[in-house]
């Protein structure tokens, strides 16, 4: 579930101009979906992806005969077993919806969003809803975007956050982004929220509370040794996609690879994930259009989240093994 982020557009009269959720989209503007639809047709690439993506933009949840047979009894062996997930904070969520707002790690693959969403599903068992986000290139993605669909994953959009949240479902949204995802392993206990701030108007148009996630350990998965910034530049793809890397990664089973697509298994490394307290924010609609307010909240959230990680991280004994 990787990747996926909250991006914003100036205040605009005219209706089609918003802002958006989206891992991997510019920090400052956006197309709606049918706009980037009718500007498909600049190749077959943007088109596709267009198309599928229009088809996935709301969802009622996860499909639960997929989630009992095959979603559960991989990912609970996946959690337990392999990266010997540790979750705390539960009883800090409010009862009422929330927009959760981490980062997530480990390049195309990561971790310790999926780790996050399963732990949800295991413990509500479907009595509480938490949509993840994708980007539009996963989502769009045979396969990897029929079982994004599957397990109630939503494309990191507006108009699907905002239905969700509606509709009184829980989402979970990762700012950052590829920039977050495919940050270098250096960087690892660093939160990159890349300066993304529509998740704090969401948080105010949808009248919901934002609920920080921190988390390590998934960029233990694999290691991101460059976030090839200057080959998605050179090959043009940042643009097509939408994104700002393509990292060099060492992982298995290829000890050198570009990853724009999943490339690697993940590593058994240990993931430890706390939810932390609440923030709530002004419903004012009007509040959203306030700079000063909205990057107040943003810096309060990246601080949280911070914090979290670097406690985190000081239990960690050592890479991979935790």
């Amino acid at each position: 579930m990787p990747a996926k982020a909250l991006t914003t557009t100036q205040p605009a009269p005219a209706p089609q101009r918003s802002s958006s959720v989206t891992p991997a989209r510019s920090a400052h503007q956006i197309l709606p979906v049918k706009s980037r639809a009718q500007k498909g047709h600049r190749d077959p690439l943007s088109r596709f992806i267009a198309r599928r993506v229009a088809n996935a933009q709301t969802s009622e949840g996860p499909n639960s005969t997929f989630m009992r047979l095959l979603q559960r009894p991989i990912w609970d062996v996946l959690c337990d077993r392999y990266f010997r997930l540790e979750i705390d904070g539960w009883e800090r969520l409010p009862n009422e919806p929330s927009l959760l707002v981490g980062v997530h790690s480990g390049g195309s693959l990561t971790m310790d969003a999926w780790t996050l969403v399963h732990a949800w599903h295991r413990r509500f068992e479907g009595k509480r809803i938490l949509h993840g986000t994708a980007h539009d290139v996963l989502m769009a993605a045979p396969l990897i975007g029929d079982y994004f669909k599957a397990v109630g994953v939503i494309p990191a959009s507006r108009h699907g956050v905002s239905a969700a949240l509606g509709a009184g479902r829980d989402v979970v949204v990762w700012p950052g982004g590829e920039q977050d995802a495919m940050r270098s392993w250096s960087k690892r206990d660093k939160a990159v929220l890349a300066g993304r701030k529509g998740f704090v108007r969401q948080a105010i148009r949808s009248g919901v509370p934002i609920v920080p996630v921190a988390t390590i350990g998934g960029h233990d998965t694999v290691f991101v040794l460059s976030e090839g910034r200057a080959l998605a530049r050179w090959s043009g793809l940042s643009k097509r996609l939408r994104g700002a890397t393509m990292p060099i990664i060492s992982g298995f089973p290829f000890p050198l690879a570009i990853e724009i697509l999943p490339m690697h298994i993940p590593l058994p490394a240990k993931i430890r994930t706390e939810i932390l307290d609440p923030i709530t924010v002004d419903s004012d609609p009007e509040r959203a259009n306030d700079a000063e307010y909205v990057d107040a909240i943003y810096q309060q959230v990246e601080a949280a989240i911070q914090a979290g990680m670097d406690r985190l991280a000081r239990r960690r004994r050592f890479p991979i093994f935790g």
